[in-house]
């Protein structure tokens, strides 16, 4: 009998288990230099911010693989302190700048080592001031203070610094690009320096990482390298943020979020108002503001902004009404005109400056129906003076007052002022700091305020010697000055 060949069996080795779960391979992403949006896939123009060509591919950061969190922690190099013995210290010593209403802004001055975020629309006077900050409490330190700029020369700061008035020989200029070489102005300065600006940060990159100047990854690390060097060292460091076209702070939001304090310099180009407004600030109030006026030798400071918003006359005039409006948490005076004039075109304008013209359209209505007026068959203007713009609600029982005031032709007395929120009602409503609108108002010289009922328990007792006209309503204004239409001859 034959026997079978034998066969030989291949035994496939057995698969090892893995000792850990496979971690799935990260899909490649797409993110925009400009904005930072990300994308799952390549596009020529970003969705985002609408730039072209800064969608670029980033490569995958793939986690190592069993890799768990420990549940064992090491002892820390600095153990937690009470809160007690924390602020047993005191107040947070503040470094005044010189500039009064700068320090205003920042709650009484800077911080040893506080980081500031300054953006403002191109023109707006940021690096003037800024400019002008750095030599002020370069004066008044005696010690340096450190201007790098990466859009202009020496040169071209120099030309801004004499025209300004700018000469301290302890503050110094210089021009740079390279993030290591800003480091090593600080370096060279030392412990001497009081104060470093970088205008702006937008015009600063690393040689470690990659990308064009501006972009996300180049914003954050200068950011956070400025950063490490103003907490170590305890030099305050202000850094300049360009804006989009949107007004906000180019770049990733996280570029706010390292920083201390916000500040933004607002202005209409066409007036020279500007305010610098606190966004954000952990040592100090949030909502502060600060008024400049732009001049030919810089921005000067307004210690009284309410002389910028009201007219100085001796006759009263129809049709113009005082208010105090609130920017921020400072009070200030402001002056409502409005002007109405027979038409003959079937569709009367209503022209609206300064004011929310939704707001004035509304207001025009009312005062038409309360005060029986009739407004359809004429022109109604509505403007501010000195280009303020008033987005507070106390404004509305002054415009509707103004407007009255400008059909009747029967001018308010010059030492009134009227402040109220006018609901679609009629009524007038309390707003918010009365007691600092009505002191505002008197320490101007103002004698008399039309407030909405309950004002009077608000005052304080320097304010006492006002007298206080409280108004239920739009109709009992108009009631009320109807009796007093002759101004007050000691005003």
């Amino acid at each position: 009998m034959r026997t079978p060949p034998m066969r030989l069996l291949h035994l496939t080795p057995p698969i090892p288990f893995p000792s850990t779960v496979p971690v799935p391979k990260s899909k490649p992403s797409f993110t925009c230099s400009a904005c930072g949006a990300t994308a799952l896939r390549w596009t020529g123009k970003c969705v985002k911010c609408g730039e072209f060509g800064t969608v670029a591919e980033v490569a995958p950061v793939a986690p190592t693989p069993g890799r768990r969190a420990s549940t064992s922690g090491t002892a820390p190099l600095t153990p937690a302190r009470s809160v007690s013995a924390v602020t047993a210290t005191g107040p947070v010593a503040r470094i005044s700048t010189g500039v009064g209403e700068f320090d205003r802004v920042l709650g009484g001055g800077l911080v040893a080592g506080q980081v500031l975020l300054v953006s403002g629309e191109p023109g707006a006077g940021k690096s003037t001031l800024l400019l002008d900050v750095a030599n002020a409490i370069a004066a008044r330190t005696g010690r340096a203070a450190l201007y790098v700029s990466g859009e202009e020369s020496v040169d071209q700061i120099a030309v801004r610094a004499s025209r300004i008035g700018v000469d301290d020989e302890h503050l110094y200029l210089a021009d740079e690009t390279d993030l290591a070489n800003v480091i090593g102005h600080i370096d060279a300065l030392g412990s001497d320096l009081s104060l470093v600006i970088v205008d702006s940060v937008q015009t600063i990159a690393s040689a470690d990482v990659d990308g064009r100047a501006g972009g996300v990854a180049q914003v954050m690390e200068v950011a956070h390298a400025l950063t490490r060097v103003a907490k170590a060292r305890g030099i305050p460091v202000c850094l300049v943020g360009q804006v989009t076209k949107e007004s906000t702070v180019a770049g990733p939001r996280a570029l706010e979020h390292i920083c201390d304090a916000t500040l933004s310099l607002e202005g209409d180009r066409h007036t020279s108002l500007r305010l610098l407004r606190a966004v954000k600030n952990r040592y100090g109030p949030a909502d502060e503001v600060a008024c400049f006026e732009q001049t030919d030798g810089g921005l000067r400071e307004v210690v009284d902004p309410s002389m910028l918003f009201r007219e100085d006359r001796r006759s009263p005039v129809p049709g113009t009404c005082i208010t105090v409006t609130i920017e921020g948490r400072r009070a200030m005076l402001a002056e409502v005109q409005s002007l109405v004039a027979p038409t003959t075109n079937p569709n009367p304008r209503r022209g609206v400056s300064g004011l929310d013209s939704s707001r004035v359209a509304m207001l025009v209505a009312i005062t038409e129906r309360v005060a029986g007026l009739k407004l359809a068959d004429k022109d109604v203007f509505v403007a501010t003076v000195g280009g303020i713009r008033l987005v507070d609600p106390s404004t509305d029982l002054a415009t509707c007052l103004a407007i009255g005031s400008a059909a009747n032709d029967a001018p308010l007395p010059l030492d009134i002022a009227a402040i109220g929120e006018v609901t679609l009602s009629g009524d007038v409503r309390r707003v918010p700091m009365i007691g600092q609108r009505i002191a505002e108002a008197v320490r101007l010289g103002y004698a008399r305020v039309l407030t909405p009922i309950g004002a009077t328990a608000a005052l304080e007792s320097r304010t006492s010697a006002v007298e206080i006209i409280e108004v239920r309503d739009l109709a009992q204004a108009f009631a009320d000055l109807s009796g007093i239409r002759e101004p007050d001859p000691t005003f």
